[in-house]
């Protein structure tokens, strides 16, 4: 079994307007995320930091890998401990709070509904925190975080 496993990802910033950045506001913040063999993501930074609203930015980025990678753990420890989900959203929310001229992500929340055909609610209630312990983002992170999931039985 492999022990570690390797990722790239290439950044291009895209928003030079001709003059680099020879002042704050002579730069857009375009920039285009390509991993090898997959779709392009054009992003920018947050419209808060003079970034395009109609773009993904970094934040909102690194909140959908957690939760992503939550529900990947999630649903693995779903097979493990004998229930099947039907369906899994989460609505998550991260906080950033500035600090100097940077500042840094304090807290995010994860709201996972999952959707239940068979097997316990409890059960299924308790496996955020096995998927918790094991997501490799939540691992990686320098905040906390907090899980509110609910739980329903799919109808029959």
């Amino acid at each position: 079994m492999l022990t570690q496993h390797d990722f790239a990802v290439t950044v291009e910033w895209t928003g030079s307007r001709g003059l680099g950045t020879t002042g704050y506001r002579d730069f857009d913040r375009e920039h285009m995320i390509r991993v090898d063999g997959l779709p392009t993501i054009s992003a920018s930074a947050d419209r808060a930091f003079h970034g395009d609203a109609s773009k993904h930015n970094p934040e909102q980025l690194l909140l959908a890998a957690l939760s992503g990678c939550h529900m990947m753990s999630y649903l693995f420890h779903a097979v493990r401990n004998g229930f099947v989900v039907t369906g899994y959203e989460d609505d998550a929310s991260a906080v950033l709070k500035r600090e100097g001229t940077g500042g840094k992500l304090v807290s995010a929340t994860l709201r996972p509904h999952v959707r239940l055909a068979t097997g316990d609610e409890a059960t299924a209630m308790r496996v955020h925190d096995d998927a918790h312990r094991d997501c490799f983002i939540a691992n990686s992170i320098a905040f906390p975080v907090s899980i509110e999931p609910t739980v329903v039985r799919e109808a029959s």
